[in-house]
């Protein structure tokens, strides 16, 4: 069941784009496919690290409880820890303000060899400071443009960039959110914060339906993922990781000199 990323329309409106998985989409034949599809992509990463020549970036962004946190957990479940470089976006600090926008991302990008996630990203200073008051629609489309070339340069150096939306509805977003209310195991997971940004549901939908359309180019693309159901979102995140990965045609380096079996002393 092969999955094809659809474009990204000019005039994207994620309001009007699906977040269930299709309908007579086989869950279990996804959850099958997503199994070896893990496997895949251990393997691929570990040519990547034997490779050192290409690093991937994972960018993940969604509303709150789209299930960003879980992605990494299942997506990458297989692959070594050591060849992840995981890093969680937060409020930015008081060093972190005091530079451009883009210091803090570029500072954790992945060195190569290693595929590095960012759960948030440069993204938030685009859309939620847009959101919250902290810059206008002009500076917006500013830091929309800083971030194409950004990006652009990454990929030039050797770095691999791919974008996920995990796009929810506003119903699946309060059913998750109620989840954590009545389990007190998840309480750590809900925040007043994450009761502020549901008021804006529609506010954040339309300035990330204006940032993606900004940000979506070939070298450095968006994939709009239908994520109300956890299975569909892997399968679809593992689908355009490994063909990500698999456009490189890497192959297992060779000997960097001469050895034999005599070589290897008793």
């Amino acid at each position: 069941m092969p999955y094809v990323s659809p474009d990204i329309p000019a005039d994207l409106d994620l309001s009007l784009l699906a977040t269930a998985a299709p309908a007579g989409m086989d869950k279990s034949a996804a959850r099958q496919a997503s199994e070896a599809m893990a496997t895949q992509l251990a393997n691929l990463q570990e040519l990547l690290y034997a490779n050192r020549q290409h690093s991937l970036l994972v960018i993940l962004q969604g509303l709150d409880t789209s299930g960003k946190d879980s992605s990494i957990k299942q997506v990458f479940r297989e692959v070594n820890p050591m060849g992840l470089d995981i890093h969680s976006f937060k409020a930015p600090t008081t060093t972190e303000l005091a530079q451009d926008f883009l210091w803090r991302s570029h500072h954790r990008v992945p060195s190569r060899g290693l595929i590095g996630i960012f759960n948030r990203s440069h993204y938030e200073s685009a859309v939620t400071d847009r959101v919250m008051g902290f810059c206008d629609r002009a500076t917006q489309m500013e830091r929309c443009l800083s971030i194409r070339e950004f990006e652009r340069h990454l990929v030039a150096n050797g770095t691999l960039v791919c974008k996920f939306f995990l796009h929810i509805s506003r119903e699946t977003q309060k059913e998750r959110l109620l989840v954590r209310l009545q389990d007190p195991q998840k309480h750590w997971k809900l925040s007043l914060a994450d009761l502020e940004s549901r008021k804006h549901f529609d506010v954040y939908m339309n300035d990330w339906s204006r940032v993606i359309t900004a940000t979506h180019q070939s070298v450095a693309p968006w994939h709009v993922v239908q994520a109300d159901q956890k299975w569909y979102r892997d399968f679809v995140m593992l689908s355009v990781l490994i063909e990500k990965l698999k456009g490189l045609n890497m192959g297992w380096p060779a000997l960097t000199q001469p050895v034999t079996a005599g070589d290897i002393t008793d």
